[in-house]
């Protein structure tokens, strides 16, 4: 089996890789060609190319291409420029963090011409990308989905994906799983706050790993906190600025047309923003979580 990959960031790299230690081929390309080289360093299945022209010269039909890239202005121009070089029954896969609306529309144009369109929103940071990933998928197409849906057997971890059916289902279900893992971290993070405010003197490394072994608490986001705080025992070194990738405020904005509380998911967001304003503990725990699972930038003091 082979794929084109566009987008060897991250999340992309670690993906190609994981493919390739599973026998299938890829076709890599980025803009960056220190990463393009990098892929196709890394083994022979993996055809590195330095244009989308040439990455469709190396796939057979029907073609399948995935798109790793940032969420708005990127993956959207590239599926627009692959509308009108794909052919019907291609196929086009964005797993990127795309808001679902934006592929409901795009749909519109690659349906009329027959390509065959998935949008899959893609968990378990770059440990899951490079070792056995998380994938929601959606997709009109029941035919084409058991076209590709070896790709995803291989490369992700046990019952780690699932196929949701209707077109933007995919990314509609990362997008409230991404408000969910907000409430997690800010719960999380106040936790840490009023540790540091207490009268006592904790280690917090010690804290988290006692709460992963038994406790109701346990996860792999305090997982991340042990290792963080081994790292750095009170996150001295980092500034808690958090940024936001637009999950949660779409998670937030669709809580509201449906008319559905969630005060919680809310509230995080909203402590995002405030880290943006003033360091806090609350934000460095955030922030180093971040770091842990996906590799997000942490500003250094």
């Amino acid at each position: 089996m082979k794929f084109g990959m566009i987008g060897l960031g991250k999340m992309g790299m670690n993906l190609v890789k994981n493919a390739v230690d599973h026998e299938i081929e890829v076709v890599a390309y980025d803009v960056n060609a220190e990463a393009v080289e990098e892929a196709g360093n890394y083994s022979e299945k993996i055809t590195a190319v330095k244009s989308i022209d040439e990455l469709l010269t190396e796939l057979s039909e029907p073609k399948i291409i995935w798109l790793m890239l940032p969420a708005g202005k990127a993956t959207n121009s590239t599926i627009e420029l692959l509308s009108e070089k794909l052919s019907a029954a291609d196929i086009l896969i964005d797993g990127g963090n795309s808001n679902y609306k934006d592929n409901l529309e795009q749909n519109k144009l690659l349906t009329e011409k027959g390509i065959k369109f998935f949008d899959v929103g893609t968990s378990g940071g770059m440990a899951g990308a490079r070792q056995g990933g998380n994938f929601m998928i959606g997709g009109d197409d029941e035919n084409s989905w058991s076209v590709i849906e070896p790709i995803f057997k291989a490369i992700s971890t046990e019952n780690g994906y699932l196929y949701t059916g209707k077109l933007g289902s995919g990314h509609y279900l990362k997008m409230i799983h991404n408000g969910i893992e907000y409430g997690m971290m800010q719960a999380i993070a106040e936790g840490f706050e009023i540790l540091e405010e207490s009268p006592f003197d904790y280690d917090y490394e010690a804290v988290a790993k006692l709460w992963n072994h038994g406790s109701v608490i346990r996860s792999w986001l305090m997982e991340l906190a042990q290792d963080q705080f081994s790292k750095d025992p009170k996150l001295d070194q980092i500034i808690g600025r958090v940024q936001s990738s637009g999950e949660g405020k779409w998670t937030i904005e669709e809580s509201l047309d449906l008319g559905v509380p969630a005060p919680v998911i809310a509230l995080s967001l909203m402590m995002r923003q405030r880290s943006l304003q003033e360091d806090t503990m609350t934000g460095k725990v955030v922030a180093a979580l971040r770091n842990g699972f996906g590799g997000h930038e942490v500003e250094q003091k």
